[in-house]
């Protein structure tokens, strides 16, 4: 969906335009942000600076040099507009307290929404993650949970890959779920938890 890979058939519609094909940095400019399962980061890097490389993705500051420039203190205008604009959120992600920290000394939960913050700065309308969950500890879904929640009041549309049953259920309003990629039910949380045949291939069935 992000052009990362390319498809093996149909197409990919955003907004009413075939996107499938597009190359990553341009479907990135027309409002979808992602992660990736596992954690991509410059772990010697701070918080902050890792979190300036996803601005560079938009196209204010990609025309003046990009983030190595910037990083580099070879623009120092554009270096602190990357800067800013990470700051900013880092602080909607409530990691501003972090943000002199380097990367690689936060615990997990703490990077994967490093991650979000990351992707945020491309401004995306729909945010689409990879496992957020996985490895997390319990609070740490809590605090990623309560993230997703107060994105999507701000009118941002998330759109999750999870293998989590308690954290999908009781964080989204529609749920596909699949076996071995085949769509095997779609619906409301409610719905979907009592279906039986969700039940057997996740749960093993019921007595």
């Amino acid at each position: 969906m992000t052009g990362v890979l390319p498809l093996t058939s149909g197409e990919v519609r955003y907004r009413g335009e075939v996107i499938s094909g597009l190359p990553s940095r341009e479907i990135v400019k027309r409002g979808v942000g992602r992660t990736f399962q596992h954690v991509h980061l410059l772990p010697t890097m701070t918080v902050l600076e890792n979190v300036a490389i996803g601005a560079h993705l938009r196209g204010d500051f990609r025309a003046q040099g990009g983030v190595s420039a910037a990083i580099l203190r070879m623009n120092r205008g554009e270096e602190q507009k990357l800067l800013f604009e990470a700051k900013r959120q880092l602080e909607r992600v409530g990691l501003a307290d972090c943000m002199y920290m380097e990367a690689g000394s936060l615990a997990l939960g703490q990077q994967r929404i490093l991650e979000i913050a990351r992707a945020l700065c491309c401004d995306p309308a729909l945010l689409l993650l990879d496992e957020p969950a996985a490895g997390l500890r319990y609070k740490e879904k809590q605090a990623l949970a309560d993230l997703l929640r107060k994105l999507k009041g701000e009118g941002m549309s998330v759109l999750l890959v999870e293998h989590d049953m308690d954290f999908v259920m009781n964080l989204t309003d529609r749920l596909v779920v699949m076996e071995f990629g085949t769509r095997i039910a779609e619906g409301v949380p409610e719905e979907v938890q009592k279906d039986p045949v969700v039940l057997e291939a996740y749960l093993g069935g019921i007595e």
